[in-house]
């Protein structure tokens, strides 16, 4: 099947209706399309063709999402890496993508070698090229990476067919709307973000794009800017309400999805009370974010929901054979949203499929209802306000310290950002815990995936088999 790119359609079938608006900006299709063309423009006078791939450091910012669809028209894939990563933490992943062109915002430059400012890439282009090639279903589109238990990145493959299946069976769920306006706060460099980019187009609406998310800001885009829908994780959710001392949101507003793990009930009431229908959901980066979501009409936040219409989720115990409802076993999904692979990672992409359904590694179960529960977001995740946060990455930088004999990290519960991670560590010789452990993991890491607290411990619990016991630990800090 192929397809043209949504910015083209639109223009052609609603060439007035809005588009995108950010920063105080507002873009018809037929603007965005134009816009889009000199891109493709720009691109192609850099030698960008076909199958090539362009690296990307930015926040969020117009010139995200027309370079997006700029690259589609073109063929070339975009490799969007975490702005919130030092320069040590981006490199290889940079080195993985081996990219035709490299693109950073001004402030942002800095941390990507050989990267090109994105704001000013297209200023010496006067013409709109209007090439358009066709998308077929198993274009690659984008090269997002993630990571596994070990923490070690993945990029994994997403074609255009994994975000249309991703679009229709999501507004399946939610019911049609005739021009959606998405409120787009979450990354675009994070599959939750470019599927709120990609939904809108598809579906003809406006992506009402945020710099990032604050509170105030949020409201008055559901006050005034006419918002639909929006995304967010409880922590947010929380923050939104709490900004609008939980006064009604206007009748436009349809629902919000809500990611990053289970919600609070009394979270959600306050949230209905306040005309929010928040709806749970689960996802992933490798199955195009949402693989669940509540339905509307049966919400009742006790579960993340069905599998959205065209997927399948299925519960396997250790052997792999599927369990029945109400038992507890691993997640595993199947259909059209499921990433092609990973970049150049082909043991990783066996290991990833068991006859054709992708393996989560997380846990949960289905009830009668065929809605799902999830029980544990792989075996030692940590979810920070939504952001992963893999254990091993933070240890491997702490026993580089050189007072530093061994050191585990785990989450415990958090009010404020769901999970924070703890680190336990037992220094060379019985020597004091040093004072500047958290100076030491902000050279190497993101501030989010900083320990919130350092313990010291004599020695690191292990079992029988001489893994670390991370219950223990975790009921330790706790404790603390």
């Amino acid at each position: 099947m192929q397809w043209t790119c949504p910015i083209r359609t639109g223009a052609q079938t609603r060439p007035e209706a809005l588009a995108l608006t950010f920063a105080n900006r507002r873009w018809t299709y037929r603007e965005l399309d134009a816009e889009v063309g000199r891109w493709v423009a720009a691109l192609q006078s850099r030698g960008v063709r076909p199958g090539d791939r362009v690296a990307l450091l930015a926040t969020n910012h117009a010139a995200v999402a027309q370079l997006f669809f700029a690259l589609g028209r073109v063929g070339a894939v975009l490799a969007p890496l975490n702005a919130r990563l030092t320069r040590a933490e981006l490199q290889p992943l940079s080195d993985d993508v081996t990219p035709r062109l490299t693109l950073a915002l001004t402030g942002l430059v800095e941390r990507l070698p050989g990267a090109e400012p994105l704001e000013t890439f297209t200023d010496t282009v006067n013409t709109s090229v209007p090439d358009c090639a066709p998308l077929e279903a198993h274009s690659p589109r984008v090269i997002l990476f993630t990571s596994g238990t070990t923490g070690r990145p993945k990029g994994a493959v997403l074609t255009e067919g994994n975000f249309r299946a991703s679009a229709r069976a999501s507004e399946a769920n939610l019911g049609s709307h005739p021009a959606p306006h998405w409120l787009g706060t979450l990354p675009l460099f994070h599959v939750g973000g470019l599927g709120m980019l990609t939904r809108t187009a598809y579906d003809g609406g406006c992506l009402v794009l945020r710099e990032r998310f604050e509170a105030e800001d949020t409201n008055r885009a559901i006050d005034e800017e006419g918002v639909t829908h929006a995304s967010f994780v409880a922590t947010t959710l929380e923050r939104v309400l709490e900004a609008r001392k939980d006064r009604p949101v206007p009748s436009a507003f349809r629902c919000a999805l809500i990611g990053g793990g289970p919600v609070p009930a009394p979270l959600l009431a306050r949230a209905r009370a306040a005309g929010i229908l928040a709806l749970q959901t689960y996802g992933l980066t490798e199955a195009c974010a949402q693989v669940t979501t509540e339905s509307p009409d049966e919400a009742d936040g006790r579960t993340a929901g069905r599998p959205l219409p065209g997927l399948r989720v299925r519960i396997v115990g250790p052997g792999g054979e599927p369990l029945e409802p109400g038992r507890e076993g691993d997640i595993e999904v199947h259909g059209p949203t499921v990433m092609a692979g990973y970049l150049n990672r082909p043991e990783a992409t066996s290991e990833a499929f068991r006859d054709g359904w992708l393996r989560t590694k997380d846990v949960g179960m289905l009830d009668e209802r065929g809605r799902l529960t999830v029980l544990s977001r792989r075996t030692d995740l940590i979810v920070r306000g939504g952001e992963n946060i893999y254990p091993a990455e933070l240890e491997a930088v702490l026993v580089a310290h050189p007072a530093v004999q061994e050191a585990a990290v785990v989450g415990v519960p958090d009010e404020r950002w769901g999970e924070v991670p703890v680190a336990f560590v037992a220094t060379r010789d019985g020597a004091p815990l040093p004072e500047e452990l958290g100076a030491w993991c902000r050279e190497s890491l993101a501030g989010f995936k900083v320990p919130a607290r350092f313990l010291g411990i004599e020695a690191l619990p292990r079992n029988a088999m001489g893994k670390i016991e991370r219950t223990v630990l975790r009921e330790r800090a706790r404790g603390a």
